[in-house]
């Protein structure tokens, strides 16, 4: 969810008359990503958090190979997502690069290995659990628009995103046999952890830029996803615990943002990806032991 903040460093030397030299601020000199990796590996570090959680969850709740499969296909599309987007950029801005033509390639691959693994989970699957794609689509689609148009880090792709790809988990139990009230409350569960977390996360970061923030979004974010997970709770009794963590969570973060703030945005990453690992585990213990 955060990026890493670049530092300046110091050197400071010695003059010929052994008087300190002034120091001159430099930056740290930046290793060069090689073509591989910019267009196969995504540069969003807390993306992996985010489609992890739904991934780790599913299994744990409903452990099988059909939801394996998915699990796996899940992690694929967010792998996918960065080749497709530069090139789909690319293609909008009327360009062929040799990234483009990499980006092309590495696509290719992971979508056909990602056909193939929803093709497994299919032929292996509980029947009818592909239907909360109808709601997953439309969010993916709309953080894709804004890939395309370069305006990924903006607020609505990033929640649509997440909430979209929490979604995986909901097929995953279903897949898995679980009933359609749990895997309903499950997606509502870390769709109301990515609620609370992105906006909170995109305004430390904000901060730590120097950049205005918007102390509103937070707010509005921590009650829409209160609401959510009780709401959630009430329907199906088994994520109550799911719900205790996210609001435990929420709390946490409001705690460590009064009396422990940091100024390194990867400290501020760690404790989400903690909180969010959190949230999954207690979530299905709460299901499993329910």
């Amino acid at each position: 969810m955060a990026d890493t903040v670049s530092v300046d460093v110091r050197e400071s030397g010695s003059g010929l008359d052994g008087a300190a030299a002034p120091s001159k601020p430099t930056r740290r000199p930046t290793k060069a990503r090689s073509p591989l990796r910019s267009v196969a590996l995504p540069s969003e570090h807390g993306g992996w958090g985010l489609t992890l959680e739904p991934v780790l969850l599913g299994l744990l709740v409903a452990h099988s190979v059909a939801a394996l499969c998915l699990g796996l296909a899940t992690v694929l599309a967010f792998l996918a997502r960065t080749p497709l987007k530069l090139a789909a950029v690319d293609a909008r801005r009327g360009r062929t690069l040799d990234r483009t033509r990499l980006a092309r390639k590495v696509a290719a691959v992971e979508i056909v290995a990602l056909v193939a693994l929803l093709a497994v989970a299919f032929a292996t699957a509980t029947p009818g659990f592909w239907w909360p794609i109808l709601g997953i689509a439309p969010l993916m689609a709309v953080e894709l628009s804004y890939d395309i148009r370069s305006r990924s880090r903006r607020l609505v792709p990033e929640l649509a995103g997440a909430v979209g790809i929490a979604g995986m988990t909901s097929m995953m139990v279903l897949a898995g046999g679980r009933s359609t009230s749990v895997a309903l409350g499950l997606w509502a569960i870390l769709a109301a952890r990515a609620i609370a977390a992105i906006p909170t996360i995109r305004d430390q970061v904000m901060k730590l830029h120097g950049r205005p923030a918007h102390p509103a979004l937070p707010l509005i974010g921590d009650v829409v996803a209160v609401v959510v997970v009780v709401v959630a709770a009430v329907a199906e009794p088994l994520v109550i615990v799911g719900a205790v963590a996210v609001c435990a969570a929420i709390a946490l973060q409001r705690a460590l943002i009064a009396w422990v703030p940091t100024d390194r945005a990867v400290v501020l990453g760690i404790r989400q990806t903690v909180m969010g690992v959190s949230v999954v585990l207690a979530t299905a213990l709460g299901v499993l032991l329910g």
